[in-house]
């Protein structure tokens, strides 16, 4: 029988060794994730960089009536149970990639030495936000652009300049172009977002922190200033949100940040 995520999955690998499964944010592909992520490893041999496309991104399909998150983490987890087969590996998501790592890391943390979060999408229906901060803006360069894409860039960015602009369409608006819009604006959104568990449960300091948002002393935690040296558009902000976590057993963490606190 031959596995669904075959005729459904696609990614792209870099390097060998320690496995890190790689998953990026709504609305993109593998790219947004692996233009800034790969230069981290030029001197940094031994791992083997796994960088999935989400069902309904990139070349990933939705298929066999995968209608919810849940589905897509079920291909996923079938997928990693055939390319990497009770393998230790460690695990890094944004947005909505950083949502299906959680449901990853529920259903796998046996096996994970390690795993990082970028601005996750949080196991909450209802959240309190602040107020969206615009940092830079060049309203000449914006008012060039076409509807579409200015839409788009203006929602991604907060730091609006030329500079990311060339980012954003090397990086994101190709996996733009490819993302099936028709599912990402379906019910699916409403009715099919959410799992049917919380993915951290059975760890309290963890469960603590996405519940309530708040950051707990327990928790292993770094604030995204540290990433600003990244050349990503993505991480063009004040700060971003990041939250991280590796098993006693696992030193992958110190190798893989090049700055930041470890709990």
């Amino acid at each position: 029988m031959t596995a669904i995520w075959k005729d459904t999955l696609s990614y792209a690998c870099h390097g060998e060794g320690k496995p890190l499964v790689i998953l990026h944010a709504l609305g993109t592909d593998h790219r947004a994730m692996e233009a800034w992520m790969e230069p981290l490893f030029a001197n940094r041999p031994g791992w083997l960089r796994i960088y999935i496309d989400l069902p309904a991104h990139g070349h990933s399909q939705v298929k066999n009536g995968g209608r919810t998150s849940e589905d897509m983490l079920a291909i996923i987890l079938e997928f990693l149970d055939d390319f990497i087969p009770g393998k230790r590996f460690a695990l890094a998501g944004k947005s909505f990639g950083g949502y299906i790592a959680q449901g990853i890391f529920a259903r796998k943390k046996a096996l994970l030495d390690g795993f990082f979060l970028l601005s996750p999408a949080l196991h909450l229906q209802e959240r309190t936000l602040p107020a969206r901060t615009i940092v830079e803006r060049d309203e000449m360069m914006l008012q060039e652009l076409a509807p579409d894409i200015r839409a788009a860039f203006e929602t991604l960015m907060t730091v609006q300049t030329r500079e990311n602009l060339a980012y954003f369409l090397e990086e994101v608006q190709p996996g733009r172009l490819l993302a099936d819009r028709d599912f990402l604006t379906s019910d699916w959104r409403t009715k099919g977002y959410f799992f049917p568990f919380s993915p951290f449960d059975d760890m309290e300091p963890l469960r603590y922190f996405f519940s309530v948002g708040r950051m707990p002393f327990a928790a292993t935690v770094i604030i995204g200033l540290c990433l600003s040296a990244f050349r990503t558009p993505l991480f063009r902000f004040s700060t971003v949100p990041a939250i991280c976590w590796k098993s006693k057993s696992a030193s992958w963490f110190s190798r893989f940040a090049p700055t930041g606190s470890i709990a």
